[in-house]
């Protein structure tokens, strides 16, 4: 078997056990075995020198791109803008509101709604405020 094919499927490897781990530090491997790859292809070097190349390539993407990649995965600074400004806003219950179903009607659109404490209901056409939003979710609780 051809040596570029080897460091061909060590990447294609590589990048998919990526995808188990989500770290980023496998896909990094897998740049450099795909450099390898091409390395191989391009230039006659000997095995050595493909490992060289595997290797360093692998260390600046590991010391160069890695921490800006995580760094840039992990810069969400919580809810969307929109649905932050949605907090402390008032809300119409359209169907009754308790632990497990309910809908509101806020800021003109029908969202799905819970209350704050598991053991309150809201019936429909009480006003309630929005405490948070939980992914699609209002989380209200009665005014006043």
């Amino acid at each position: 078997m051809p040596v570029p094919l080897i460091w061909l499927i060590a990447a294609l490897a590589l990048a998919g056990a990526e995808a188990l781990t989500g770290d980023l530090f496998l896909l990094m491997l897998a740049g450099g075995a795909l450099a390898a790859a091409g390395s191989s292809f391009v230039l006659d070097w000997p095995i050595w020198a493909d490992g060289l190349v595997f290797l360093v390539v692998s260390v600046l993407l590991l010391v160069g791109v890695r921490p800006a990649l995580k760094r840039r995965m992990q810069s969400g600074t919580g809810l969307p803008e929109p649905a932050r400004a949605l907090e402390g806003r008032s809300a119409l219950v359209l169907d009754r509101v308790s632990q497990h179903h309910g809908q509101v009607k806020l800021d003109g659109e029908v969202w799905t709604a819970r209350p704050v404490n598991e053991n309150e209901v809201y019936e429909a056409g009480d006003h309630v405020t929005v405490v948070h939003i939980d992914g699609a979710t209002a989380v209200v609780s009665k005014i006043g």
